[in-house]
């Protein structure tokens, strides 16, 4: 749970002058008033979760102490002293004093995150090509592995921010970066001496097919501190090597599973989401999958799993897919997540992880953060790359320099909540600052909502039944994996 400093009244001194003066010396005592950033469900059990999206804080009451909590949330204004709930939920943001313009709060909070200057975030095409043609990949494979000139360019860039950085965020990315090793083993290195030199808060990751994540790949990725994967498995043999084909053709899906299998095997730490898309055709295959899955897989919470609907991406098989419809997704991930928690599988969802201010914001939306492609293009969205004229912003030299394009570059990273008053007046504001998908803003002047707006009951309650789960591990004497949102009673 995220704590936040309560926000205390000026208590009247003693001694304090009394009569027309006392207002030039004291203020009164506020009243306290629901925030308008508050969401809050209620599971079949009884208990209730709460979470404030401008603070990020998360709480779960028991069903003993739910009708406390509620009272205190719609009681209307509270005087001082408030009650232990009262106090409580105060301390956390879900009351604040009446009057308070959460919205200008909001924006200062705002300001903070989008324009600060000791943020880097790289996401670097090592090769723009792929060993694989799955069908519906929206890439064009017109480059190959980065050209020495541009990994030059991106040493000469980072090397004098570094002792001005407080984090670094690399992400390798494709076409397939391993495809381009030539390049990772020329720059990885480089950032990991860089973030050793300078005590840098770094995360560093890979999206990868993993058919080229070889034992000694792997060793030396681990080694280089890139510790996180995405890597796709499209279920059993049958339907995945039917869409992630290799690019002659043949299939990939035993060679991706000994990889895994070879990381598994491993005392190291790390985290691998094994990303599984679906449609109408192979949604319904997926149980004997996950059964499958969890044969490796179960229990071992470095392994997470993440379940996407494939779409219309605006790759050249787009008319062919099978793609489900809004209900249907929801449905089908609803029944996979499930079925995998039943196996003891790690899936995504809920809202701890999307908890935080701004963990919903699109990283083409934030200005500390470009693609760098194999021939120096610089770009923000990765499904748009330089098939959008508006993406490429710029270009970085041999020498270091960020040509950019200004007027194409805010267009990204412009406040586009300003113009919205929709997205102004919504509770999930803090999480998406009306940035989800900037791409819709610039291509259609439309706004896209973040995905755990419309599913918001959905997760609230995955999350209880999180909760409810890491109770009954810790009761049996078995660890419990993640920190969990705070539990009242």
């Amino acid at each position: 749970m995220s704590e936040v400093m309560s926000v205390s009244p000026l208590d009247r001194a003693p001694g304090a002058p009394v009569g027309p003066l006392a207002q030039l010396h004291y203020r009164p005592q506020p009243r306290w008033v629901p925030s308008r950033f508050n969401a809050r469900t209620q599971h079949a059990d009884g208990r209730m979760l709460l979470w404030n999206t401008f603070t990020g804080a998360v709480m779960e009451f028991m069903p003993e102490h739910r009708d406390g909590a509620l009272a205190a949330l719609t009681a209307g204004p509270l005087p001082e002293p408030l009650d232990t709930y009262a106090t409580h939920l105060s301390g956390r943001g879900f009351l604040v004093p009446e009057g308070l313009d959460e919205v200008a709060r909001f924006r200062t909070q705002y300001g903070r995150q989008q324009w600060r200057s000791d943020m880097l975030h790289l996401i670097l095409l090592a090769s723009e090509d792929c060993n694989f043609r799955c069908v519906y990949c929206y890439e064009k494979f017109r480059n190959g592995t980065m050209l020495p000139e541009v990994r030059q360019g991106v040493r000469a860039f980072v090397e004098p921010l570094a002792s001005r950085l407080r984090g670094l965020t690399i992400s390798w990315f494709g076409g397939e970066p391993l495809y381009g090793w030539e390049a990772i083993e020329d720059l990885a290195p480089f950032f990991n001496d860089q973030v050793k030199r300078y005590g840098l808060n770094c995360s560093h990751a890979m999206t990868t097919n993993a058919y080229l994540l070889t034992e000694e790949k792997a060793t030396r990725l681990l080694e280089w501190g890139c510790t996180k994967y995405q890597i796709t498995i499209d279920g059993l043999p049958q339907d995945h090597d039917c869409k992630r084909v290799g690019r002659d053709g043949s299939p990939t899906y035993a060679t991706i599973l000994d990889n895994l299998r070879s990381m598994r095997a491993r005392r190291a730490d790390f985290n691998i989401t094994i990303r599984v898309n679906f449609d109408q055709v192979n949604f319904e295959r997926l149980g004997p999958f996950l059964e499958a899955l969890s044969e490796d897989f179960a229990h071992d919470r470095r392994f997470a799993l993440r379940f996407r609907a494939i779409g219309a991406w605006g790759g050249d098989n787009d008319d062919r897919l099978a793609v489900c419809g809004i209900e249907q997704k929801k449905e089908a991930r609803e029944g996979l997540r499930t079925r995998a928690v039943e196996l003891g599988l790690n899936p995504e969802g809920g809202i701890y992880d999307l908890r935080m201010p701004g963990s919903q914001v699109c990283y083409a939306a934030r200005p500390y953060s470009f693609i760098v492609g194999a021939t120096g293009k610089l770009m923000k969205c990765t499904v748009a790359l330089d098939e959008m004229p508006e993406n490429v912003v710029g270009r970085i030299t041999p020498e270091g320099q960020m040509e950019l394009n200004d007027i194409n570059f805010m267009q990204w990273v412009a406040p586009h909540f300003e113009t919205d008053e929709l997205c102004r007046s919504c509770y999930v504001l803090p999480g998406c600052q009306g940035a989800t998908c900037p791409i819709t803003r610039i291509t259609d002047n439309k706004r896209t909502c973040c995905s755990v707006k419309p599913n918001l009951k959905r997760e609230m309650r995955f999350t209880l039944d999180t909760l409810a789960r890491a109770r009954a591990q810790a009761a049996a004497g078995k660890p419990v994996a993640a920190t969990q949102p705070a539990a009242v009673g």
